[in-house]
């Protein structure tokens, strides 16, 4: 376990080259291996001592107070329906930061961490349907290892909060009769079809239509395709929203390549992803993303999009805000 967490603390600027490194675990009575994002990883230890509170959510089966910290510990094999583990205590946990907060995620045994492009990673198959858990699977030691769209699990354990406050709703009025009149539009690239969802429930209440798409590279692909119809791509598409981990493209990658493209380069582009601290603030920075904020919470989100829809109606150009900033 020791060499499992001090590949974890090593991890460099693998962001930014549309590389990841993927932490392989196994579940409690599943024999399929599964992934998730080094960078979401704080730690990983021997299950704790829990304590069982009253009226938990049926698969939060405890929660261990760990360097001070109160965390919840989710039965990952139970929430994507396994079986429950049997043996906490001869299991592990994976503390993980996802949307602001800290979990602890039971697993049965936690094997390595492999570092790969993400044109290695692909979206699930597509007859997979919508009730699986997978975000996106690959192929490790010609065996399938499938990467467990958290966002999704965690959402159906403690649903965010998409519908704004009356107050702001109310001051929004004039800005969403405006974007429904211009057809506001704004294209958003996540592979977890939970944040879609959310990030839709919550630009639909300014009037914004949102365009998805599942990874970074269809994204790239439909941007350009559209500037060679549009002239002026932002007469089509108002900004970017992005995931920064995604299939086949990060979104690191996918704003470097907006950039660098003279049709597409005035675009706004935010960045939304629950992969937070220094070095991911110091990427944002380096690809040229003009705002960055932690999924999900609605108020935020919106409230980014309308400073960006803003400076877009004023002629603003997205690389040369990137550029002002830099000075």
């Amino acid at each position: 376990m020791i060499g499992v967490m001090d590949s974890v603390n090593e991890l460099t600027e693998i962001v930014g080259q549309n590389r990841m490194e993927l932490l392989l675990f196994k579940l409690s009575g599943l024999n399929q291996r599964y992934g998730i994002n080094v960078f979401k990883v704080r730690e990983v230890l021997p299950c704790p001592q829990l304590t069982r509170l009253p009226h938990l959510q049926q698969f939060v089966i405890g929660v261990a107070r760990i360097r001070g910290q109160t965390i919840s510990v989710i039965d990952l094999a139970q929430a994507i329906g396994g079986s429950k583990t049997v043996d906490p205590q001869k299991s592990f946990i994976i503390i993980a930061e996802y949307n602001r907060s800290t979990q602890g995620f039971l697993v049965s045994s936690v094997e390595r961490i492999i570092n790969m492009n993400w044109s290695k990673i692909m979206p699930p198959p597509k007859g997979a349907g919508h009730s699986n858990y997978m975000t996106a699977v690959t192929e490790i030691d010609k065996e399938l290892v499938e990467i467990l769209d958290v966002e999704k699990i965690l959402d159906e354990i403690s649903p965010a909060k998409i519908k704004l406050q009356p107050a702001v709703l109310s001051e929004d009025d004039e800005f969403a009769r405006k974007c429904q009149a211009e057809h506001c539009t704004v294209l958003v690239a996540d592979d977890s079809m939970v944040a879609r969802k959310q990030i839709k429930g919550a630009l639909k209440q300014l009037g914004i239509d949102v365009i998805e798409c599942s990874d970074g590279l269809k994204a790239l692909k439909y941007l350009q395709e559209t500037a060679q119809d549009a002239g002026d791509i932002t007469q089509k598409i108002k900004l970017v929203i992005s995931d920064v981990e995604m299939p086949e493209m990060d979104g690191y990658t996918l704003t470097a390549s907006i950039r660098q493209d003279p049709s597409l380069k005035r675009l706004y582009v935010i960045m939304h992803s629950s992969l937070s601290g220094v070095f991911n603030i110091n990427m944002v920075k380096k690809v040229g993303v003009n705002d960055f904020i932690p999924k999900f919470d609605s108020e935020d989100l919106c409230n980014a999009v309308k400073l960006g829809v803003e400076k877009v109606n004023s002629g603003a150009s997205g690389a040369d805000l990137v550029a002002e900033e830099k000075k």
